[in-house]
């Protein structure tokens, strides 16, 4: 089958004005978030059912016309996008965006996979529920991209990943099967739990097109914090004393350098020190919260972080004594990203270490890095409470192009090699897609990638799902 014979198929499954051809309109959809690998697909497919999205896989299985599922395209690994040489289409869920169901008994929430995460927000909300998975990119990241990476962000040190909020999944295989497994029930112990599958797989085993997902009651008080600490074993010391004497209510437990927070000041309009003190090396963003209103939230944070205090572990706290200031806190932890954008040379990582190691892996990688590169500003933040760093730095001179490659090589070796010595994670929520393929072929254990690679054959024997991501 030609390419134009397969686009008039497509159009005639889908409709006319769910085939995009048009170069021009073609950026959107094969373009990474960091502006990387766009390359060329011989259509943008965009379905609004299942049954369409069965439909043309089978055809494209039929035809053995590789495939690579598409959500908001805000991953940060190009996994969403085709890989070198191109000629994948691109299913884009975009148009999937039905909130099917809301159970409010239950709290179960049945969404389509490209629902946007704000839209579930405003959703629950209305129902006195929330969804509490919150992430930087939530007014355009979807549903299906967010379990197919197993998303984790802000508050996943109480509430888990994305895996930790699906109960069940509907997807399309690899030949065009529709797998219907949108169960809402807590316990189901009747063998595999199949939706595992799918979470993290980055799209490599078929296609989410719904899923149900667990909601809570809302939250009805909040407390915003600022803490100076002056190194992470203090830090981490103090996220012990929470996690023992207040572990239901710590909603977040974030980390900002004071780098981090420098830049922050000077490259994002509008952005403001989120703390008095401007000296003390790390700062951290703890939110305490609850869904009654007579829990005591002020009371247990200062009876948690009074040793602390005393014992000079901790340089200054500041409680937001508003929700506007409380927004204040957040702005700066979620803008950091946005900072560092402004700067020409930069390196970017997310992994994840154990907490026992956490301080050291930070201590030793800066003393190899700062070693080979004195120039280079250190300015790592992240997920703290759950061991996730973006572990990212910055050339503030340029360095030339040339030197600065080899720079980045030479620095991404350095902490691949100490993530791993520290059994850690070269990819704590951003998965691996088409960036980390390399590096984790060469870290992972030689048997869990060999049980992977039979995983992806036994789902995707022709390999027409989204080649070309996690590993080749």
């Amino acid at each position: 089958m030609s390419i134009q014979e397969l686009i008039s198929e497509t159009k005639s499954l889908l409709g006319d004005n769910a085939v995009i051809t048009d170069t021009a309109l073609m950026p959107h959809y094969t373009t990474s978030m960091r502006n990387r690998h766009a390359q060329a697909t011989p259509m943008v497919a965009l379905p609004q059912a299942t049954e369409q999205v069965a439909a043309l896989v089978k055809l494209c299985a039929q035809h053995k016309v590789a495939l690579v599922p598409q959500g908001g395209n805000t991953g940060l690994v190009d996994g969403g996008i085709p890989t070198e040489g191109g000629g994948e289409v691109i299913v884009n869920l975009s148009r999937m965006n039905r909130i099917r169901d809301i159970d409010t008994v239950g709290l179960i929430a049945t969404v389509e996979a490209g629902v946007v995460l704000q839209k579930l927000h405003d959703a629950a909300a209305e129902q006195n529920m929330m969804f509490p998975l919150h992430i930087a990119s939530e007014g355009s990241a979807e549903i299906g991209g967010l379990i197919s990476a197993n998303a984790g962000g802000l508050a996943a040190l109480r509430y888990g990943t994305m895996r930790n909020l699906v109960l069940g999944i509907e997807a399309v295989l690899p030949n065009g099967d529709i797998v219907s497994g949108l169960k809402t029930l807590v316990k189901d112990n009747t063998g595999y739990h199949l939706p595992s599958y799918f979470i993290g797989a980055e799209g490599t085993l078929g296609i989410v097109t719904a899923a149900t997902l667990r909601l809570l009651p809302v939250t009805r008080q909040k407390l915003t914090s600022i803490v100076a600490v002056d190194d992470i074993g203090a830090a981490l010391d103090l996220l012990a004393a929470f996690r023992r004497d207040a572990a239901e209510h710590v909603s977040a437990f974030e980390f900002m350098s004071l780098a981090a927070l420098q830049l922050l000041v000077k490259n994002v309009e509008g952005a403001r020190f989120p703390a008095n003190n401007a000296s003390a090396a790390y700062y951290l963003l703890i939110e305490l919260s609850a869904s009654s209103e007579v829990v005591p939230l002020q009371a247990l944070f200062e009876s948690v972080l009074a040793p602390a205090l005393e014992a000079g572990r901790v340089v200054d706290a500041i409680l937001a004594e508003s929700t506007a200031q409380a927004d204040q806190f957040w702005h700066a932890r979620e803008h950091i990203p946005a900072a560092l954008r402004s700067e020409k040379q930069r390196v970017h990582f997310d992994i994840a270490l154990p907490l026992r190691s956490l301080a050291a892996f930070l201590m030793e990688t800066a003393a190899k890095i700062k070693a080979e590169y004195p120039s280079v500003v250190l300015m790592p933040f992240g997920h703290i409470g759950d061991g996730n760093v973006h572990y990212n730095m910055y050339f503030p001179e340029p360095l030339a192009l040339e030197a600065f490659t080899a720079a980045k090589a030479r620095i991404q070796h350095i902490v691949f090699s100490e993530v791993a010595r520290w059994q850690g994670s070269i990819s704590a929520e951003h998965g691996v897609g088409m960036e980390r393929k390399e590096v984790l072929a060469q870290i992972k254990a030689g048997a869990e990638l060999d049980m992977m690679r039979k995983i992806k054959q036994a789902f995707d024997p022709l390999r027409l799902m989204n080649p070309g991501k996690i590993f080749d």
